[in-house]
């Protein structure tokens, strides 16, 4: 049976933002999914003292206003035959905040805040910039104002001047509201400039979590250490080791340790034994019998 998440448990702090890293289908978005109940889950989600995963959706709404995504697809996730103010209108009548008139001052607001003019919200999505759509894609999740936002990959569809106008969005909008994140992406170089902690997810668990620059500047996995030397760096002195072999598949995975079967430092305890995510000093942790120091 294929397990796309296994085992994982971590916290998110109030005011928090939460990188998560780690290659395409290690299992990030669903998890990201599974948070917010998008998918189905076992084990526990809880969020300020209440276990989400076994609500129903009656149970659910009052913390669907409090938890929002931000999705990859800046135009796949708008709905192409609405307008701007409809797609932002909709969460507001679905919580029931406001009237007509209400609502229209609060998506004007909105609009102003993520750089946009009054007039756009009766244009379609497609009259719009991909940067643009997702800045109306993270205005349809803040307009709730939230305090915990999933943002799965929002910037990794966008050329990179783009990138950092959203970036800077997000950030600014972080301290404007006292938002939350857990910002999902496969690109470490922007989860270094925008996420206080990071999680590495390899095959659907997580092998290594702390503060963002400890784990950049001593990484302790192996695997950690394999991203960071993919980051381009042009003063990097020494080469990048190679990774060797296939990565396995998540519907076959090998006993011990998911990275051993790539890893230079493996031992035959490697393959028999998975490591526990195990606490080190600094407020890191690491899954692995042969940590760095």
């Amino acid at each position: 049976m294929l397990k796309a998440v296994d085992g994982v448990s971590f916290a998110i702090e109030t005011g928090e933002t939460v990188g998560l890293v780690g290659k395409s289908g290690c299992g990030k978005s669903t998890l990201g999914k599974s948070l917010l109940r998008l998918v189905p889950a076992s084990g526990r989600i809880v969020y300020d003292g209440t276990d989400l995963a076994p609500l129903g959706e009656r149970q659910l709404r009052p913390f669907r206003r409090r938890l929002q995504m931000v999705f990859q697809d800046p135009f796949g996730s708008l709905n192409p035959r609405h307008t701007v103010g409809a797609i932002l209108d909709a969460p507001l009548r679905v919580h029931r905040l406001g009237d007509r008139t209400e609502r229209a001052a609060r998506i004007v607001r909105m609009l102003d805040r993520i750089g946009l003019p009054q007039g756009a919200a009766h244009r379609h999505p497609h009259e719009f910039s991909g940067g643009q759509r997702q800045r109306i894609g993270i205005a349809r999740a803040l307009i709730l104002e939230p305090e915990l936002v999933v943002c799965d990959e929002p910037v990794s569809a966008l050329d990179l001047s783009i990138q950092a106008q959203v970036l800077n969005l997000l950030v600014e909008m972080k301290k404007d509201m006292g938002l939350s994140y857990l910002f999902i992406s496969h690109d470490l170089s922007v989860v270094r400039y925008f996420a206080d902690r990071v999680l590495v997810m390899y095959l659907g668990r997580i092998i290594e979590s702390g503060p963002a620059g400890a784990l950049w500047d001593q990484p302790l996995h192996p695997y950690t250490q394999v991203l960071l030397d993919a980051v381009p760096d042009p003063s990097r002195k020494r080469q990048a080791a190679p990774l060797a072999g296939d990565r396995p598949s998540a519907a076959d995975l090998p006993p011990g340790c998911r990275f051993h079967t790539r890893c230079l430092r493996a031992t035959a305890e490697c393959a028999v034994v998975e490591p526990e995510l195990r606490p080190r000093k600094g407020g890191r942790h690491v899954a692995c019998h042969h940590a760095a120091a």
